[in-house]
């Protein structure tokens, strides 16, 4: 998922990563862009048509939309490295947006056992949106057995 995505050629990126890992990608607005944007679909090229993706107005639409969803949210402010939880299928990584994060209310609502990190040098700002849900993404699908994959 991710939450106000800014930067077209990010969500092109994760459109293809989804597309080739059999995910779900859930967008929820405002976007810094038109999904139609050229830089956006060029980075996703022709992917947009084998991942399914959703759209929700805002946070509280996505909440109503799904039964107590099971959501972890990546945050560098998380106290849990990303490999130590243990993935499940209906499980949604949440991303923020590229310049701020998740919000400081996400992460309260979603609780601090559920927002975790990818390990960083210290003094390390931050991994770019794209590489940081890839990284996330396959290690969930490698929990699962890369279930439907080769």
């Amino acid at each position: 998922m991710l939450f106000e995505p800014e930067i077209p050629p990010n969500t092109g990126n994760i459109i293809r990563l989804a597309a080739n890992t059999g995910s779900q990608l859930h967008l929820i607005k405002p976007f810094g862009f038109d999904l139609e944007d050229k830089k956006m679909r060029r980075a996703g090229l022709d992917y947009h048509e084998y991942a399914g993706i959703f759209t929700y107005e805002n946070w509280g639409d996505f909440l109503n939309s799904h039964d107590s969803p099971k959501v972890y949210g990546v945050s560098t402010k998380g106290k849990l490295s990303y490999h130590t939880i243990k993935y499940e299928i209906d499980d949604f990584l949440l991303f923020g947006p590229e310049t701020r994060g998740l919000p400081d209310y996400i992460r309260r609502e979603i609780g601090e056992s559920r927002v975790i990190r990818i390990p960083m040098l210290p003094n390390s700002r931050s991994i770019n949106l794209s590489n940081a849900t890839a990284i996330i993404v396959y290690e969930a699908w490698r929990q699962l057995g890369f279930a439907e994959g080769s």
